[in-house]
């Protein structure tokens, strides 16, 4: 089946274009999504992630303690590379029984670190076409300190461990420009590139 992959930095707008290509008729298939069920209570890398890190790092409802895990890993690399090692391989399965059960006229693989995760090649080789919603990091900031609360040098922090933007943009077959754009005009955008993709599908 016809396949996309969707990346852009944090609070590039990755959801609201991904909504809207779902609505279209495509399968999404949202790596966050995922990682968050499998790190909500019972999710299926909670043991391993007691296991590893103690139960610090789990809340009284049994999920991961995000707020906690994201300062230790923004200041250690190998903390960072074990909690990978338990989720990434989940993620992948998880997808691929996604992507396996998919009904819709073509998949959208959302992967916000599709460029950065050292696993580009992997995607790459999945998906026949790349789109990055792009902005600028000013407008990445303000952004996800109104959505999230975090304060500026959270999100710097944040951006800093992504790729530039220069890099994703090199990565990028197709690109929506979400820097001051209207919803509606990003929607004209997804739904000319979701022609696009039927043709593309039809004739894989």
């Amino acid at each position: 089946m016809f396949s996309v992959g969707l990346t852009g930095g944090i609070g590039s707008g990755k959801t609201l274009v991904a909504d809207r290509l779902g609505a279209l008729g495509a399968t999404i298939i949202d790596t966050d999504l995922i990682a968050h069920a499998l790190t909500a209570p019972g999710g299926a890398a909670m043991p391993a992630i007691e296991r590893d890190f103690g139960p610090e790092y789990v809340t009284p409802e049994g999920a991961l303690d995000r707020a906690r895990m994201r300062t230790l890993v923004f200041g250690n690399e190998g903390a960072r590379r074990k909690l990978e090692a338990i989720t990434h391989p989940l993620i992948r399965a998880a997808s691929n029984a996604a992507a396996e059960a998919a009904t819709g006229a073509y998949r959208v693989f959302v992967v916000p670190l599709l460029v950065e995760s050292g696993d580009e090649g992997r995607w790459r080789s999945r998906v026949d076409r790349v789109l990055v919603v792009d902005c600028t990091p000013e407008t990445q900031i303000g952004r996800v300190m109104s959505r999230n609360g975090f304060t500026r040098e959270q999100v710097e922090a944040i951006i800093a461990r992504q790729a530039s933007r220069s890099a994703r943009l090199a990565a990028a077959d197709d690109v929506i420009d979400n820097d001051h754009a209207t919803r509606e005009a990003i929607y004209a955008e997804v739904d000319a590139l979701h022609g696009r993709y039927l043709l593309l599908a039809q004739a894989h």
